[in-house]
């Protein structure tokens, strides 16, 4: 672009070799307009063509620099959330700009615009004249090669790598005989295949008017608060004005004015001569005084939060974006083809949802808190077959921004997003206590397992080998032994699976995995799609949480160790915990969280992303039993508050991890799925004694999961396969006799928990089981609890003499050291010594203390 520059003391010298220079090039393009005959009558005329001809001849336009826009939808309309640019452009179209413009453009940059070829011969010679005066008289650079000039320039700033950007920007703006017949060059091939009217709509498009403001629409919003169309003449002059230099013509600027008006009540004389205006239209032009109405195009997500309260959701977005090899090959060539591409990005987020999360979250969880670094989160995912991995809401209790100096002054605000993983807004992800149990439960089922099996549900201590482990050295996790309690310990005793769920007891998880392989668990989890939020390690995360083996040595992984399966106690982001309980929800199909619906670039035309992978973790024989454990958990369990105001079904797990440092909620619809955790973002902190904070995700689940059902609706749960609701009916082994070591060993195999009853009167030998309750060879639940008594040798079997005579019984039974007797009959008469025994009391056979009176019934007829 031509500037406007004043002639400087040290310029002399550049004016002189400015002066060859163009008369270089006017004699080069006045040779190569003459006849073919004259042109080739001489040498130099010949080098001349020869050089000129030899330039490259085409140019590619290419895609301009436009904002992109992140876009929610409301019904059928698209909602603005933010823009982001590194040129504020607005393409328009011919019929979208006012002819003042048009004219202006043309009256100052180039009056013969429309009657050359791109190259102006005329203006050529009167620059070079000009350099040799000292005079800048203009006219060397037509619109068709300012066009080519800015498109040149333009494709330097395409470039990522900044040398070699700099570079191009330096070639494409150097002053030389070799820029400027390369310039000239591309004019008349761009002048070949492009109208006047579309290189004039290019030059107005691709124009730099001051700071990051290109192209006349952009430019007509910042500095007017209008449209291209709508400028009025004095408005049209002075925005042409700026193209000129636009550092110091710029009306932003309150010092720039004056000579921006100097220069716009130039162009509207010129506009007058060239009889583009009427003497009333100029008249009225330049009595008008410059007022500019600046509109600033806000940019960033800092401005969807102020605005919408999507903030988070904003950034989420675009670090997706970051994160997507379809823009690019690192994080920073996405992010650069992002401010550049033009891209409208439309989004999942449902307003409605977000509206009813937001204004739960600021009722119950304030910003700031003393004494506790206090956070809320709580993200909404689409389940089921349309939109699956969708996410529809993302709140939490502090604002939006990222400007470090803006943070400093204002502590209620952050940058960090509490529902994703690191890459996706920094955080670390938060412990997730019980609701990992659904997980494990999950397990369970897949081994052909039912909830209404019974199970240890009591505190105690473990042998760590006890505990399976095929993955690990040794085929167990340890060698060694822990010891849990449980938070509800009024649920004690042999309880069912199911019972274990809903009431949220540790013991009966630690059962079902001394039942199982720790390794399957956790693939369990891997296939759910559960991951640690960051790559730092759990020990240097929690200087208190030594380092534990994972299933496949990636710091994602989960630790597998025991307290995991009931405790969850790595660090996990909401908006995984979503999505796995939506593979619950699901038939067991699992989708990776997504925030864009839909991209379409400057063209119109479908931009890829990457979508969301849906996969089958769970059979949906599994998925069903654990949907019935946790709708049965929200019907008669621990997440009663998990129920819908609509009627529709719903499934839910609550967690809270030591101390009531994290408190969640997880569940899910058919339709959607929402994880809500408030706690202590960094730091072992209580939330007890901060009003009801332990109680917020009670009310922020609700207030989003009842507006889903308001708008998905949802359907019943499938019915879970049989097995997984017969209890499993199993025989208690005969350990009468046995030492209780032997007897106990036995009893577990055999899938029962073991309780010593104490000493028995028994025959049997002193300090073996005397008997069990319930008894050797009976049929009962799967797990039940077995109480083993040990006897005491205080009895002895008694003699079975039935079928002998009174005489022989009555010498049997002192013999076997009974002498206290009774005697009795069974029909008529009186007992006498040859009659025949026909019972005893006790019976024969049974175990009784010698001091007992035994009664002899004998047949006395």
């Amino acid at each position: 672009m031509r500037t406007a520059r004043p002639r400087t003391a040290g310029g002399a010298l550049g004016g002189f070799i400015g002066a060859v220079v163009m008369s270089v090039v006017a004699g080069i393009l006045i040779t190569a307009a003459v006849t073919p005959v004259v042109a080739l009558s001489g040498m130099a005329a010949n080098s001349a063509i020869s050089i000129f001809n030899e330039l490259p001849d085409h140019l590619n336009p290419g895609q301009l620099a436009q904002p992109s826009t992140i876009y929610a939808k409301k019904g059928d309309k698209k909602v603005e959330v933010a823009t982001f640019y590194s040129q504020d452009r607005k393409m328009v179209e011919w019929n979208d700009i006012s002819q003042y413009v048009k004219d202006a453009a043309v009256a100052v940059e180039d009056p013969r615009f429309y009657t050359h070829g791109g190259v102006d011969l005329r203006g050529v010679g009167r620059a070079a004249l000009g350099q040799v005066s000292g005079m800048d008289t203009g006219g060397a650079s037509t619109i068709t090669m300012q066009y080519v000039r800015n498109v040149l320039v333009e494709e330097s700033r395409w470039i990522l790598d900044e040398k070699e950007s700099e570079a191009a920007f330096k070639d494409a703006t150097r002053e030389d005989v070799d820029r400027k017949l390369k310039e000239m060059r591309y004019a008349i091939s761009v002048e070949k295949e492009y109208s006047k009217d579309e290189i004039l709509l290019g030059y107005l498009n691709i124009a730099l008017f001051g700071r990051q403001v290109y192209g006349i629409e952009a430019a007509a919003n910042y500095y007017y608060n209008t449209t291209a169309k709508d400028l009025t003449l004095s408005q049209a002059a002075s925005l042409i004005a700026i193209v000129n230099w636009p550092s110091e013509l710029q009306i932003d600027i309150e010092e720039n004015i004056e000579k921006n008006q100097l220069r716009r009540d130039d162009i509207l004389g010129r506009m007058l001569d060239q009889k583009r205006i009427t003497q009333a239209e100029y008249d009225k032009a330049v009595s008008t005084e410059i007022k500019p109405d600046i509109t600033p195009h806000e940019t960033g997500c800092a401005v969807a939060e102020s605005k919408r309260g999507l903030g988070h959701f904003c950034n989420y977005v675009q670090l997706y974006i970051m994160q997507d090899p379809s823009f690019g090959n690192t994080p920073e060539e996405r992010y650069f083809n992002f401010l550049r591409g033009g891209y409208d990005i439309t989004t999942t987020v449902d307003l409605d949802i977000q509206k009813a999360g937001l204004e739960a979250v600021k009722s119950v969880v304030p910003p700031r808190m003393d004494g506790l670094n206090v956070g809320a989160a709580s993200v909404s995912v689409k389940v089921g077959r349309d939109g699956a991995g969708e996410v529809l809401a993302m709140v939490q209790n502090r604002p939006f921004n990222e400007d470090p100096e803006f943070l400093k002054k204002n502590k209620d605000y952050t940058s960090i997003n509490y529902n994703t993983d690191y890459e996706y807004g920094g955080s670390g992800g938060f412990q997730v206590g019980s609701t990992f149990k659904p997980v494990t439960l999950a397990e369970w089922l897949r081994q052909g397992k039912s909830v209404r099996d019974i199970v240890n549900v009591n505190s105690r201590t473990v042998e760590e080998s006890s505990i399976r482990a095929s993955c690990l050295p040794g085929g167990v996790y340890g060698y060694g032994s822990f010891t849990f309690t449980n938070d509800n310990e009024g649920t004690r005793g042999n309880q069912s699976v199911l019972t274990a769920i809903a009431r949220s007891v540790n013991g009966g998880l630690v059962s079902m995995q001394q039942g199982m392989d720790l390794c399957d668990t956790f693939e369990t989890a891997e296939k759910l799609g559960i991951h640690r939020a960051s790559d730092l390690p759990a020990s240097e995360s929690d200087p208190d949480v030594p380092f534990v083996p994972t299933l496949n040595g990636d710091f994602r992984d989960l630790s597998m160790v025991p307290s995991n399966v009931y405790g969850g106690i790595d660090e996990i982001a909401p908006i995984t915990m979503a999505a796995a309980y939506g593979a619950f929800a699901s038939d067991g199909t699992v989708c990776t969280p997504v925030p864009i619906k839909s991209i379409t670039g400057p063209d119109g035309e479908d931009v890829p992303f990457t979508k969301s992978k849906c996969s089958s973790a769970l059979s949906p024989d599994v998925a069903a039993g654990v949907a019935y454990a946790l709708q049965y958990t929200v019907e008669n369990g621990l997440a009663t508050h998990a129920r819908s105001a609509a009627g529709i079904p719903h499934l839910a797990k609550t967690g809270t991890t030591d101390d009531v440092v994290d408190n969640w909620t997880v569940g899910a619809s058919t339709e959607v799925a929402t994880a809500t955790w408030v706690g202590n973002v960094k730091g072992k902190v209580s939330t007890q004694g901060f009003g009801n904070l332990m109680y917020a995700d009670q009310t922020i689940w609700p207030a989003m999961m009842n507006v889903a059902d308001q708008k998905y609706g949802g359907e019943a749960f499938p019915e879970p396969a049989s097995s997984a609701l017969q209890q499993t009916m199993a025989n208690v082994p005969d350990v009468r006799g046995r030492s209780y070591e032997e007897a106990e060993r036995l009893l577990v195999s055999a899938g029962f928990t073991v309780s010593n009853g104490g000493t028995q009167d028994s025959s049997v030998a002193e300090g073996q089981v005397a008997g069990t309750n319930p008894e050797g060879g009976s049929s009962v639940a799967a797990g039940s609890g077995i109480t083993v008594y040990i006897s005491n040798a205080s009895m002895t079997a008694l003699p079975d003499v039935a079928g002998q005579t009174l005489r022989d019984a009555a010498a049997t039974m002192r013999s076997a050291g009974f002498t206290s007797f009774t005697f009795a009959c069974s029909g008529e008469g009186t007992p006498r010594s040859i009659h025949e025994v026909v019972s005893t009391n006790p019976s024969g056979g049974s175990d009784a203390k010698r001091s007992n009176r035994v009664t002899l019934t004998v047949d006395c007829s």
